[in-house]
């Protein structure tokens, strides 16, 4: 059984995710490894055909997250890169390395952003392309 704080974090997450309009779920996938160890797997294709691609690997320290590694990709109907963040380190050069965001021609030091905020910032992109 998980831990109410990590039981509530994956339950917020999914009810983000079914608040998004003109999206469905492609893929949900919590795997648990141990009271204190989730990974969380999903997909969530938007009506343009745009997908939102999270990985998280999270284990649970005290009360708080630490974030194994992260992926959240977005990318357009014609699988071109709107962003990416990661924790993969193949950008030593960069301030808050491994931390980064990738966009269509950049790459740019980030802090992990919050998953909520990745969410946001997917939606008021999508909200920029339909208007």
């Amino acid at each position: 059984m998980l831990p109410k704080i990590l039981s509530n974090y994956l339950d917020r997450i999914e009810r983000e995710i079914i608040k998004c309009n003109k999206a469905y779920i492609e893929n949900y996938d919590e795997e648990i490894l141990s009271s204190s160890r989730v990974n969380l797997r999903l997909r969530l294709r938007f009506s343009q055909n745009q997908l939102l691609e999270i990985n998280e690997a999270i284990i649970l320290q005290g009360k708080s997250f630490k974030f194994l590694d992260y992926r959240y990709h977005f990318q357009d109907a014609d699988n071109q890169l709107i962003f990416r963040y990661d924790s993969t380190p193949h950008f030593p050069n960069l301030p808050n390395f491994p931390y980064h965001k990738h966009l269509p021609d950049d790459v740019v030091s980030a802090d992990k952003p919050d998953i909520f905020l990745v969410i946001m910032e997917a939606k008021e992109i999508l909200y920029l392309v339909d208007s």
